[in-house]
């Protein structure tokens, strides 16, 4: 005799909170724009350069961001800074001496992503693309 068919219900999962991460991006953005302040003063960037490199923020943000008072930001300034300072570690790598390292942004390049412009005018274009083509650049020559 064959065993009686049940119809099987579809089985709902409960449903769970899911896990928070670790940290929120906003907790990176305290330690990442105070290390990319130190790293503008050792790179000589006027305001204008920072402002640029942080994705433009209106004047009052930037330098409330400067005195440390973050609050919420953009997605955006998370990418941003993990390319700056991922930059400035794999020039620390390639030239081992600081004052050298500091320098190299400021130096016309002519590898391909640059061609003739320094590093720093091709970062200075605005976008977060451009900061990743650098950081593309320093990580192929470290072999990375």
């Amino acid at each position: 005799m064959a065993a009686p068919r049940t119809s099987a219900a579809p089985r709902i999962a409960e449903a769970r909170p899911a896990a928070e991460p670790a940290f929120a991006p906003d907790d990176l953005a305290g330690p990442g724009l105070r290390t990319f302040f130190s790293i503008a003063q050792r790179w000589g960037l006027d305001t204008r350069q920072e402002q640029i490199l942080l994705g433009s923020p209106a004047r009052s943000t930037f330098f409330r961001w400067k005195r440390g008072d973050i609050g919420i930001v953009p997605h955006d300034l998370i990418e941003r800074l993990s390319y700056l300072l991922g930059i400035y570690k794999a020039l620390q790598v390639l030239l081992p001496v600081p004052e050298r390292a500091d320098a190299w942004v400021k130096r016309p390049n002519s590898a391909t992503p640059f061609g003739g412009q320094t590093p720093l005018e091709h970062m200075l274009g605005g976008q977060v693309v451009d900061l990743y083509r650098v950081r593309q650049y320093l990580d192929a020559e470290r072999g990375g």
